[in-house]
C-alpha cells in the first residue's frame, strides 16, 4: 500500500505542474495576442494621424523638440526643422514657435538649434518665437501656447510621424485646435523610436490626465 500511495501522489503532483504550465502558457500566450493587437491598432492610428493635411497658412507652426549633439541636430530633429521650413517658405504669414530646453549633451538648446537653422535659410527672426525651457512633449506644447496670441488660435505642429498621435492627443488636452504636419522619422533610429512610443502612448492614455 505504501509504493501505491508514493506513486499515487507523483502522478498528482506531475498532473498538476502541467496543468499550472498549461495555465501559465495561455497567460502568456494572451498577453502576447494583447501586445499584437495593441501595436497593430497604435500603428494604424499613428500612420492615419502623420497622413493627415497641415492646416494651411496657420498663424503658427510648433517645431517639437529632439535631441541636440553639442549644438548639431540630430537626424531627428533635422528632419523636423527641414519639414518646418518648408511649410514656412509657402505660409509666409505663419510664425514658428521653436521648442525644447538644453539636456544632458547639449550645448545649446534643441529651440536655439531650430531657430539657428532657419535664420541661415532665411525665416525673419520676427517670425520666430523660441520657447526654451521645455524637458517634455507636454511641456513644448503648453509653453508654446504661452506664446501665442490666442491660446485656441488654429496652429500645425512639426514632428516626426511616429510622434504625432500622441503630440496631437496632448494638444487637445490643451484645447489647441492643432494639425499634424509630419516629418520622416530616421531610418536608423525608427525601430527603436516606434517602440518607445508605443510604450510612450499607452502611458499618456493611462497617466497623464
Amino acid at each position: 500500500m505504501e509504493k501505491g500511495s508514493k506513486s499515487g501522489r507523483k502522478g498528482g503532483v506531475t498532473i498538476t505542474k502541467i496543468r499550472k504550465s498549461k495555465r501559465w502558457f495561455y497567460f502568456l500566450s494572451s498577453l502576447l495576442l494583447i501586445a499584437i493587437i495593441y501595436v497593430a491598432i497604435i500603428h494604424t492610428l499613428i500612420m492615419n494621424t502623420a497622413n493627415q493635411p497641415a492646416y494651411e497658412d496657420a498663424p503658427y507652426l510648433i517645431v517639437l523638440g529632439a535631441k541636440v549633439n553639442g549644438e548639431e541636430m540630430s537626424l531627428a530633429l533635422s528632419n523636423r526643422a527641414n519639414t518646418a521650413l518648408e511649410y514656412l517658405h509657402h505660409s509666409p504669414n505663419t510664425k514658428v514657435i521653436v521648442t525644447g530646453g538644453k539636456g544632458a549633451g547639449e550645448q545649446i538648446s534643441e529651440a536655439e538649434a531650430v531657430r539657428r537653422f532657419l535664420i541661415q535659410h532665411q525665416i525673419d527672426t520676427e517670425r520666430i518665437l523660441t520657447e526654451d525651457q521645455s524637458t517634455t512633449t507636454y511641456e513644448n506644447l503648453l509653453f508654446a501656447q504661452r506664446l501665442m496670441d490666442s491660446s485656441n488660435a488654429k496652429v500645425v505642429i512639426a514632428s516626426n510621424d511616429f510622434h504625432l498621435l500622441r503630440a496631437l492627443t496632448i494638444a487637445e488636452r490643451l484645447g489647441m485646435d492643432a494639425s499634424p504636419l509630419a516629418a520622416p522619422t530616421p531610418t536608423v533610429v525608427k525601430l527603436k523610436l516606434y517602440i518607445r512610443e508605443y510604450l510612450a502612448l499607452a502611458k499618456s492614455w493611462l497617466f497623464d490626465w
